[in-house]
Parts: C-alpha cells; sequence; structure tokens
C-alpha cells in the first residue's frame, strides 16, 4: 500500500502528517509513505531528519499575496495537478491526504481525477482556505476542534482531534515535580520558524526575569534568522539558557517544561495539551483569519493557557505572566491539569481507521510494529 502526503510550507502543517504517517506506519511497517510539497518550505529539512522521501510539486502560496501573487497561484494549478497526476500513476497510490498549505489543492484534485481514496486534515479551529476549497473533493474530512466543522459538509467530517508524535506521550520528568520543590523551567518558542517579538520581550525582560524567578533553567527556540541576536544577547547579561535556532526533539523539551510561552498554531496546542503543560500563548496576528488566536481562545477557555495578544506584548507584561504562574504552584497544578484535560491522543489511530474502512481495508487496531503487511 502506497499513502501519498501533501504538506508543508510551515511545522504547522507538516508535524501533524509526520505524526500521522507513523501511525501508518506502526499499524502496518511494510506501508509506503511519500511526501509531497515544495522546495522553499520547511519540509525539506524536516523530512530528511524524519527518514520520509519528499517528492516538489509546482505550487504557489495565494493568500496575503496581492493581485499578482494570486494570479500566479492559480496559474500554478495546472501544472501542479499534472505533475500530481504522474506521481499517483508512477507510485500507484492507494490513498492521498492533505494537509493544508498550498500543495494540497493540486494533489486532492488529481487524486478526485483518478478516482482514488482522498481525505483532508484540518487542524485549526478556523480551516484555512486550502482545504475550505478543496473539501469538495475530499471523501472524508479530519477536525481537530468542532467549531471548524461549520465550514464543511458535515456528513464528511470527523472530528478526531490532531495527530502527535507519540513521543509526546512519553513519561515526563518534571510531570511530578512542582516549581516549589525545583528549578522551574521555562520553555520559549515561536514555531517551527521562530518569532521575532516573541524573541525581543524576553530579551527585554530577561535581567529582571532571572531575579524574579531564582533557578530559573530556560530553554528558547529562536528560528534560525534571529538565533545570533538573541544567543549574543543572553550571554551579554551573564544568562545561562539552552539557546538554538530549531529543537529536533521537541517531545522531549515539551516534556521538561513546567510553563511554555509559544505562538498558538494548532500543533503547539495539541502537543502542549498531550503533555499536561499550563502555557502563555501568544497568537500571530498575521496568521490568515487569525486562526491562532481562535486556537489559543479554545486552550484559554479550557484553563490551560494565558492569551497575551501580541498588541499588548512587553517585557514587563510577559515577566508579568511568567511569574504569575512559576511563582505560584496551585496555579501551575490547576493549569496543568486543565491542559492535560484538553488532550486528544487517539487522533491519529482514529484517522488510520477512517482510511482503511475508506479504502475498503480490515483494520485490525492489534496489530504491531513487527506485524505482517495487509
Amino acid at each position: 500500500m502506497t499513502i501519498v502526503i501533501a504538506a508543508g510550507g510551515t511545522g504547522g502543517h507538516l508535524y501533524p502528517a509526520v505524526a500521522l504517517a507513523r501511525e501508518f506506519l506502526r499499524r502496518d511497517p511494510a506501508i509506503r509513505i511519500l511526501f509531497v510539497g515544495t522546495a522553499h518550505g520547511i519540509e525539506s529539512k524536516v523530512l530528511a531528519h524524519e527518514g520520509f522521501e519528499l517528492l516538489h510539486i509546482t505550487a504557489k502560496p495565494v493568500m496575503g499575496k496581492g493581485l499578482r501573487g494570486i494570479m500566479r497561484g492559480v496559474l500554478s494549478m495546472p501544472a501542479g495537478i499534472w505533475q500530481s497526476l504522474g506521481i499517483l500513476r508512477r507510485r500507484r497510490a492507494d490513498l492521498v491526504i492533505g494537509v493544508g498549505g498550498y500543495t494540497s489543492p493540486a494533489m486532492l484534485v488529481a487524486a478526485a481525477l483518478r478516482g482514488m481514496a482522498r481525505v483532508i486534515l484540518e487542524p485549526n479551529a478556523y480551516p484555512g482556505m486550502a482545504n475550505t476549497v478543496v473539501a469538495p473533493f475530499a471523501q472524508r474530512i479530519f477536525l481537530a476542534f468542532e467549531s471548524a466543522a461549520a465550514s464543511f459538509d458535515r456528513r464528511k467530517v470527523r472530528v478526531v482531534g490532531t495527530p502527535i508524535r507519540r513521543e509526546f506521550l512519553a513519561p515526563s520528568e518534571a510531570a511530578s515535580v512542582s516549581p516549589a520543590t525545583s528549578a522551574p523551567h521555562l520553555l520559549i518558542f515561536g514555531g517551527s520558524q521562530g518569532a521575532r517579538a516573541i524573541n525581543s520581550a524576553v530579551l527585554e525582560g530577561l535581567a529582571s526575569l532571572v531575579t524574579l524567578v531564582p533557578g530559573l533553567a530556560i530553554t528558547h527556540q529562536t528560528g534560525e534568522a534571529d538565533h545570533a541576536r538573541v544567543s549574543e544577547a543572553y550571554r551579554a547579561l551573564g544568562v545561562r539558557g539552552e539557546v538554538a535556532p530549531f529543537f529536533y526533539d521537541m517531545p522531549a523539551v515539551v516534556r521538561a517544561a513546567d510553563l511554555v510561552v509559544a505562538r498558538a498554531g494548532a500543533m503547539t496546542i495539541a502537543e502542549l495539551t498531550a503533555c499536561g503543560k499550563p502555557a502563555i500563548l501568544i497568537p500571530l496576528p498575521t496568521a490568515i483569519y487569525d486562526h491562532q488566536t481562535k486556537n489559543a481562545r479554545e486552550m484559554e477557555a479550557a484553563g490551560g493557557a494565558i492569551v497575551l495578544p501580541q498588541a499588548d506584548l512587553t517585557g514587563a507584561k510577559l515577566n508579568e505572566l511568567i511569574v504569575s504562574v512559576l511563582l505560584d504552584p496551585q496555579r501551575v497544578e490547576t493549569m496543568r491539569a486543565r491542559s492535560w484535560a484538553m488532550r486528544r491522543i487517539d487522533a491519529g489511530e482514529a484517522i488510520v481507521r477512517e482510511c482503511y474502512a475508506l479504502m475498503g481495508v480490515t483494520y485490525d487496531g492489534n496489530r504491531t510494529v513487527g506485524a505482517a503487511g495487509a
């Protein structure tokens, strides 16, 4: 069996796809997984590290690109569909999965033209344009949030949560340790590409923060573009911290944290709640349809997060919120429990089961790694 996954552009699209691919392989190691993306997104770097094959098609973004950009995006579609048809034919694909981003529409249309099984995964509380446009071609639509269902044909919708890598489900070393009895650990990251606004606010208040929270351990993912500036500021201030442009082992990094400062992509919310982590969420204000704010408000309403709009973001305000959580062990525990209550850890298995049914293949939920192929 061969499964083609169209995903990329950002970690928010790519990592749910990687988690889903791992779930298919966990069920049957003989399955062949092929990713389709572009040469310009994060997929080239991440998929090489994850050990998955990646093929490129012609695809260009449309949203936020102006009239000329929209025209380029629309005009790239015929070439992308033609290339997708060739990939599906040569690889004898059985299933196509689109996870948003601008490579998904061409691949889903190609799958529909070939009469193949085809599904989409929408991880955000407010769906993106790519999935909304291509939804009529999909046979199943898997959602992370019930609030997104209104944008799709309800008969096709399954609300299952966001697939996450199983490494996030390993026991957390910090889970049973309260900041009252050990040095608290703060994790800061702005998504796969970093966030300069968050980095700047952290640096603005960094000297004060380490004084207000004695013994504070900091892990900070900066993004490639801002790494030199941030790491130099830590050195100049004499603050020790683990500062890196990107952490491939994000499950270990998240599990070790007592509090997380982050953007509010769907993948981030899923991973934080899978580990039961309290968070201060700073949604990306330029995100299409402001979907990050909608994601963040879902977690805040559940009691697991505090939302800090970027318009209100300063070093002093961020410090105020960090200190108010980390120096209040009861608040940490309450937020941790409410974050944990949001977790959906069976999304990958639910999607795999539905995909097998769609293809008319019997799904055996007891299959484990090492079992014979289907």
